[in-house]
């Protein structure tokens, strides 16, 4: 049943994606210029030994790479529910989605799905444009490794994501959560160039931030090859966010949808 319902939410936003073909293509169009701007911004530091980033292998196009195609997936987790609950908002249908006897929380995840499925094509562009057009190296990746960081970094920005949605769906619109999340994400959390070249002030400001965490483990399993055992302390903190966030986010949106219900704003936008 829930698998059903859940082709049924990836299908219609297939379909709705796929009938603006033109968007489809500059969005191709957009991977490869993103791609052609950081390869030739690494250009810059060929021939010499940047000591940031010989921790993770030394090369920056491979770097910021990576960190691209995470952010990705951490914008989708962080944004993609909330999105979507905004936009059943605007059209009228959000009370009628959340009157169905589909539980919660299968409709929750079904909406996101669509989100992660697209991430994953844009993702494998990313990686098939690096390894085939700029000779980026992947021999060295730990599956285990990086498979586990990327659960726990989903769970994560997912919680939060959660906590955004209930915020829309009491006040509507004007979310701060997912605002400051992203703009620090870029900034501070390491995604275009590694957090240790910061003044020791600002970087012990981006260890509060997940997303440090989750690039800086997912750099040293996909370029180094890092095990579990190596990477406990970056583990040990995506555990503590995810069971802080994740009760978090459950409970807040619990608390939202049953005001909004009986407040009857469900409907309201």
């Amino acid at each position: 049943m829930f698998f059903r319902k859940a082709f049924a939410f990836i299908k219609r936003d297939f379909l709705i994606v796929t009938s603006y073909r033109f968007s489809f293509f500059m969005e191709i169009f957009g991977i490869v210029t993103t791609l052609l701007t950081f390869y030739f911004i690494g250009r810059l530091f060929e021939g010499r030994i940047v000591s940031h980033l010989v921790p993770y292998g030394g090369d920056y196009f491979s770097y910021v790479l990576l960190g691209l195609t995470l952010s990705n997936y951490i914008g989708t987790s962080l944004s993609g529910i909330m999105g979507q609950i905004n936009s059943e908002q605007s059209m009228g249908t959000l009370e009628a989605l959340f009157v169905t006897p589909t539980k919660i929380w299968h409709l929750l995840l079904s909406m996101n799905l669509w989100g992660f499925v697209y991430n994953t094509v844009e993702g494998a562009f990313y990686i098939l444009f690096g390894i085939i057009l700029f000779g980026v190296d992947l021999t060295n990746m730990n599956f285990l490794s990086s498979m586990i960081i990327f659960i726990l970094t989903i769970i994560t920005f997912s919680s939060l994501g959660l906590l955004s949605s209930a915020f829309i769906i009491v006040f509507k619109r004007g979310d701060p959560i997912s605002w400051v999340t992203g703009t620090l994400m870029g900034l501070l959390g390491g995604v275009y160039f590694p957090v240790s070249i910061f003044p020791s002030w600002l970087k012990d400001i981006s260890l509060f931030l997940p997303v440090t965490h989750s690039i800086q483990a997912m750099q040293l399993a996909v370029y180094k090859g890092y095990s579990l055992t190596m990477m406990l302390p970056q583990i040990g903190i995506l555990v503590i966010f995810s069971l802080i966030l994740v009760p978090a986010g459950f409970i807040s949106f619990n608390y939202a949808l049953k005001k909004a219900k009986k407040d009857g704003s469900l409907i309201q936008y």
